[in-house]
């Protein structure tokens, strides 16, 4: 009888006890034990726009302890151990040619004051030291990143300004195109080509973020911006929120012959977590997002690879990825694929710190050196003439 109480007993708290679970999964339990050494360093996440469209930016009339109406809160921060995001200032392409600067602005304040708000839980940081100064207070690290060239207005002097108000990342175009740069539709055909990948103006834009130190990002370009990028590009460059063309077709992801560029270029490629970009279907689960992970490490070695997961910008995610919260489980299943921990621990966060550590030396380069023409042209391993880089560096003073 006290042996039949006992059982039952055992049972009930191992249903109600999710630790106690957890505790079973040697591969969950390593995990856990790498993102407490690594910051897990997620590259997109559109919560600043939730906030937009359910309250208004109105700060005041939500709590993020307690909202459920997203992928992300502070809870579901804490348990998938977000060590580090990139908040998405996004707005829509129909603001371009109209607001897109000021309601830009608005996302990228939005970011600063849910900063000043949850103290305790983000902190504010432009740099990889900044990333790690957080990890080690046991804070998440907050950065910004433009989401579409749109939102810079084609001025130079506002991609300044925005760099100074803390953007480190601008992603060339979101789903229109610029008129400096094409956009990723013009590949499959939904949009014209315009500018046949980027404008001489989107060229000087190019030089000024790496001058600047501000992470190129790629997400959301067809292959020819790709391609002009990554030659042109001093500094590496990030792919924020993108997966694999070869395992799924769709041309917001990266074909391998980019993979092998990106490599050579020692940039990343954060995989995105959204379903239509994973299995090219409505629905998706954990091990279709592994599929991407062990498919650019087969391609491009664990050294490029990140984590992109897009919550609260996309309407659908993949079972057992619901929400922040889930990411753990992903670690867990590379693992149990066989990743080392070093491996892990590169895709986790070390491969984006090396990142933007060299795009900050580059950065220290161009600055230590007299003169924006010569400073740029100085710098290593550009592929094109040094005149035609002069006159950019020129031109790009000039906006």
């Amino acid at each position: 009888m006290w042996r039949q109480v006992l059982v039952a007993l055992c049972l009930s708290l191992w249903i109600c006890s999710p630790d106690l679970t957890l505790a079973e999964d040697p591969y969950l339990n390593r995990a856990y034990q790498l993102m407490s050494e690594t910051p897990l360093i997620d590259g997109h996440n559109d919560l600043p726009w939730q906030l937009r469209m359910q309250f208004n930016n109105q700060l005041n009339k939500v709590n993020l302890d307690t909202l459920e109406t997203t992928h992300t809160n502070i809870p579901k921060i804490k348990e998938g151990r977000l060590g580090a995001q990139f908040w998405a200032a996004y707005v829509p392409c129909e603001t371009q040619y109209k607001d897109a600067v000021r309601q830009t602005l608005e996302q990228i304040d939005v970011v600063h004051r849910m900063c000043e708000k949850y103290p305790d839980t983000f902190k504010f940081v432009t740099t990889s030291q900044g990333i790690m100064d957080a990890f080690k207070e046991n804070k998440t690290a907050s950065l910004i990143g433009v989401e579409g060239g749109h939102s810079i207005d084609s001025s130079l002097g506002t991609l300044r300004t925005m760099y100074q108000l803390g953007v480190r990342y601008l992603t060339l175009t979101h789903s229109c195109n610029t008129p400096w740069a094409d956009n990723w539709r013009v590949d499959d055909g939904s949009d014209p080509i315009q500018s046949g990948g980027l404008s001489p103006f989107g060229k000087q834009l190019i030089v000024e973020m790496n001058r600047l130190g501000m992470l190129i990002d790629l997400a959301h370009v067809p292959v020819s911006v790709m391609n002009q990028t990554l030659t042109m590009s001093v500094a590496p460059v990030i792919f924020s929120h993108s997966s694999a063309y070869a395992v799924c077709r769709h041309s917001r992801n990266v074909p391998d012959e980019i993979l092998l560029k990106v490599k050579e270029k020692k940039g990343i490629v954060m995989v995105n977590f959204y379903n239509d970009y994973v299995t090219c279907s409505q629905k998706a689960n954990i091990s279709d997002v592994a599929d991407h992970f062990d498919h650019i490490k087969k391609v491009g070695g664990a050294e490029i690879i990140g984590f992109g997961g897009d919550y609260d910008g996309v309407p659908r995610t993949p079972e057992g990825l619901e929400d922040v919260s889930k990411v753990p489980n992903l670690v867990a299943e590379l693992l149990r694929r066989g990743w080392t921990d070093e491996e892990v621990k590169a895709a986790l966060g070390n491969n984006l710190l090396r990142v933007m550590s060299e795009v900050e030396r580059v950065r220290t380069q161009s600055t230590n050196n007299p003169g924006l023409c010569e400073r740029c042209c100085n710098l290593q391993h550009l592929s094109m003439p040094g005149t035609e880089h002069r006159e950019l560096c020129r031109l790009a003073a000039s906006y």
